[in-house]
């Protein structure tokens, strides 16, 4: 069966996380509804990196199979868009092998963390708003660090289902942009919860409450409890997912 695969951005204030929940709302049950509705038939959607509730994309992927041809026709991206709602787009969709998988061949995924230090009501809401003393060039060092290290069981909430922590971290540090210091990583794979906990954490240490030792053994540790994974999500997007089939 021909199989293709569906581009979306979204922001993700109002539903509970990626992917479908008893109970509670998400993007993927807003997107396979509309399908449901423009095309008259059941579609269920294969998500390509699950956010959590309140964080937001500006890249993300679903694949899905249908023996009906929907690829590259715009009138089909209008009518799916004019479904959804104001905080769900549909960007493209394309046909694809049918056995690619967009969770499995993607090769890696690259969040962005944004927090903002003088108070600004355009970024209320997309930013995370921390009117703290910070030591920039200790954040920086403490990115450094992430790069060192493959194990990330410290920085992974309880109760998840992955049979190894390991992740392959390709880039991680701290920009100024505009208005906003942001911290910027790629891996892999990610962690439930991890980028938070690292950005949490590495905030601990740009506040001089932990040394960047600590946060190392912090990181070598693999306990979760020593981790803080407090910081709110809104300020969360994922930026980008990366494949090497397209």
């Amino acid at each position: 069966m021909p199989r293709y695969f569906i581009e979306v951005s979204y922001k993700g204030t109002a539903y509970s996380g990626f992917q479908v929940q008893k109970n509670a709302n998400s993007i993927q049950a807003e997107i396979e509804k509309a399908l449901s509705v423009f095309f008259k038939q059941t579609f269920s959607l294969t998500g390509s990196s699950r956010t959590d509730s309140g964080v937001h994309a500006l890249q993300n992927y679903f694949h899905f199979d249908s023996v009906q041809p929907l690829a590259e026709k715009a009138e089909f991206i209008y009518n799916l868009n004019a479904i959804l709602p104001l905080d769900i787009v549909v960007k493209r969709i394309f046909l694809v092998d049918e056995n690619a998988h967009c969770r499995f061949e993607a090769v890696s995924r690259e969040y962005n963390y944004f927090i903002y230090r003088d108070k600004n009501p355009f970024l209320e809401g997309r930013a995370y708003y921390f009117p703290y003393t910070l030591d920039v060039d200790k954040l920086k060092q403490a990115s450094k660090l992430v790069l060192l290290n493959k194990d990330f069981t410290s920085f992974s909430k309880r109760n998840t289902q992955v049979k190894n922590f390991i992740c392959d971290i390709k880039k991680s540090d701290w920009i100024l942009e505009k208005d906003t210091l942001v911290y910027r990583v790629e891996s892999n794979r990610f962690l439930r919860g991890m980028v938070k906990g690292l950005v949490g954490t590495m905030l601990r240490v740009g506040t001089g409450k932990i040394s960047l030792e600590t946060f190392e053994e912090i990181i070598k540790s693999k306990d979760c409890t020593k981790a803080d994974f407090s910081v709110p999500p809104h300020a969360l997007f994922l930026m980008k997912v990366a494949y090497e089939i397209f």
